[in-house]
Parts: C-alpha cells; structure tokens; sequence
C-alpha cells in the first residue's frame, strides 16, 4: 500500500486482516511506522534511506508469503521506482490509498500537516513531510486505487478484502 501519511494506509489494513482470517487466510501487516522502530531504524528520510526501507519490508513480505502468509505493507512507499522494483522482484502490488490533501489536512491524526505548514524558521516546523515539502510520486497504473475521503475506513477495507482474494485466484 502507498499514500501520504494519515490517508488510511495502517487502519485499512488492520480492518481487512478479519475479513481474511475469517476466510481460512493467514494475514500480516508491516506496519512502515513500527518497522522504523525496529528492522528499519538505522535509515534516515533520504531517497536512497526510502528506498531501502522498502527494500527490508519487501522482503520481509516475500518471506512471510512464502510461509504462506497474505503480507500488507502499509508505508508511505513514495518512488514509483521502487513500487516498480518490488512488482518485478516480488510481484508484488500496488495498492493506493489516495486522500485529497484538503482531507489529510483536516484529519492529521500525527499532527504533522499542521507542523510542517508552520512558517518557515519556527523551531517546531517539519520540514520533509512527504507530499508537501517532499516528493511522492502518484502511482500512475496502481493495481487498485482506494479513495480514502469518499468512504469509510470499513467500506476501503472490504474493498482490499475483495482485491486480494481476486487476486489469490488469478
């Protein structure tokens, strides 16, 4: 899953896991958030630090599916270049949980939005917040897309649900 932070990534995911397990499926979440906490927590917010915390939690992803575990990642994830290398090695998905940044703004459940719009100089200002003072590049073809602003958190779930088990029969 990519989308900017606070769009919904790590709450779809947990709401969707019941919906799986309640179908025989065995389901993880890599949380992005608590993986820099732990597997990821030498790495800093650069490009070449992004890509390779996506690089640890693919992997991780592939191991757990080759334990025949369904793997969600819920990061930021904002370089298609490495959404691209993730699909070929891993043939992984692209999932966008897509919020308008109007809605992100209002909501800002970190209170990130609101530090990093602070004036530049202020001794509290974020400064890199991924999608207003730092690149994301939209997926241009994701696998799905999930509108975040437009339903509820329970309606996105249930959409991933019915991606991955469509995706389980292919």
């Amino acid at each position: 899953m990519t989308g900017l932070s606070g769009a919904g990534k790590t709450s779809i995911a947990r709401l969707t896991i019941p919906l799986l397990e309640e179908q025989g499926l065995a389901a993880e979440v890599i949380d992005g958030d608590e993986y820099r906490k732990t597997l990821c927590k030498d790495l800093g917010f650069s490009k070449a630090d992004r890509h390779e915390n996506i690089r640890r939690l693919g992997k991780l992803a592939y191991d757990l599916t080759r334990d025949g575990k369904i793997a969600i990642i819920a990061a930021i994830n904002p370089y298609e270049e490495i959404r691209n290398e993730l699909k070929e090695k891993y043939a992984a998905k692209t999932v966008w949980i897509n919020c308008s940044k109007e809605e992100l703004i209002v909501r800002d459940t970190k209170g990130l939005y609101k530090r990093a719009l602070l004036p530049d100089g202020h001794p509290d200002k974020v400064k890199n917040l991924t999608g207003i003072s730092d690149v994301y590049e939209e997926p241009p073809s994701p696998d799905l897309t999930i509108l975040t602003h437009t339903e509820s958190a329970d309606d996105s779930a249930r959409q991933l649900f019915q991606f991955i088990i469509h995706s389980l029969k292919q």
